[in-house]
């Protein structure tokens, strides 16, 4: 990214900034129809989640600096809606709670704040508000503070996942590898496979999913015999690398594999995706052949492994 592509996008952030600050009704830091500015209601907020904060943690949870924090909070108490004390636990820590004309104050902004966001949802489809969510919560993933305890779901597919799973092999193998078309039509070929052969119980399909995201798949496919299963269109999206996401798709595959009574589980990858092949490596699978692959772009090699039940 040069200094130019850089400054365009910067200038992007700030637009959006001053609209969402113009849509939320927030100018001047003040808060449209209220007596708060926006730290003000955030302090305010807070306070009401329980019923006494250190003012220490309340510093931290709203990033605030000392000098500013006791300016802040010098100013609700003397409009009678916060009380600052000495902790009882440590006397050279403060605590801060809400009076009740404080939590009063508070009730209000909730009830205006619920009313103003109602209007703006109340103006949008029911596609589009679900639209609005999932962009809010892919920029609070993406800036936010990443959470420690993901929560990591495998459930079947549903209608919509495999146009999904075709898309996003295309795009995350041609970002990473440069691999072209022919890939991506492979994997609409065998996505195909899988829809003519619903019902059949020596498939199945899983859709990885960590907080309600999709971030991966794989699927359990007819092999060449009776007694051999095929591990295909394994992916997990980089954001979830990490997580522990493939190695739970490839343990769940082989336990359907076992579970239908298949005696063996073949699948095979390319050489480069050394990340698939050491999942596989620790799942038991073992390097059958390898061969010169052509398919999709740069000279690859093509490799065939193998796990017996």
């Amino acid at each position: 990214m040069n200094g130019v592509e850089l400054a365009e996008r910067v200038a992007a952030v700030r637009a959006f900034n001053r609209l969402y600050t113009r849509v939320i009704g927030v100018l001047d830091e003040e808060m449209v129809g209220t007596p708060f500015s926006l730290s003000e209601a955030r302090v305010l907020f807070e306070l009401a989640q329980r019923e006494v904060t250190e003012v220490a943690d309340l510093r931290r949870e709203l990033g605030l600096d000392g000098g500013y924090a006791s300016r802040l909070l010098g100013k609700l108490e003397s409009r009678g809606l916060l009380r600052r004390d000495r902790s009882p636990e440590d006397a050279r820590r403060q605590i801060a709670w809400l009076t009740e004309e404080g939590r009063a104050a508070q009730r209000s902004l909730e009830d205006r704040t619920q009313d103003q966001i109602g209007g703006l949802l109340r103006r949008l489809t029911e596609d589009d508000q679900q639209r609005l969510l999932r962009s809010m919560d892919t920029v609070s993933k993406l800036v936010g503070e990443q959470r420690r305890d993901p929560t990591l779901v495998l459930r079947p597919p549903r209608a919509g996942d495999l146009g999904w799973v075709v898309q996003r092999h295309g795009a995350l193998y041609t970002e990473e590898y440069g691999w072209d078309a022919r890939f991506e039509a492979l994997v609409a070929k065998v996505a195909a496979d899988f829809l003519e052969g619903r019902g059949n119980p020596r498939q199945a399909g899983w859709i990885a999913e960590v907080d309600g995201e999709r971030v991966g798949s794989v699927f359990c496919m007819p092999g060449r015999d009776e007694k051999t299963a095929q591990l295909r269109l394994l992916i997990v999206e980089p954001s979830a690398r990490g997580l522990g996401v493939g190695r739970r798709l490839v343990a769940e595959c082989i336990e359907f594999a076992r579970a239908s009574g298949h005696s063996a589980v073949e699948l095979w990858t390319i050489s480069v995706l050394t990340a698939a092949r050491k999942i596989y490596q620790r799942a038991g699978f073992q390097l059958v052949s390898q061969a010169p692959e052509h398919g999709f772009g740069p000279e690859l090699t093509k490799q065939f492994w193998r796990l017996e039940l």
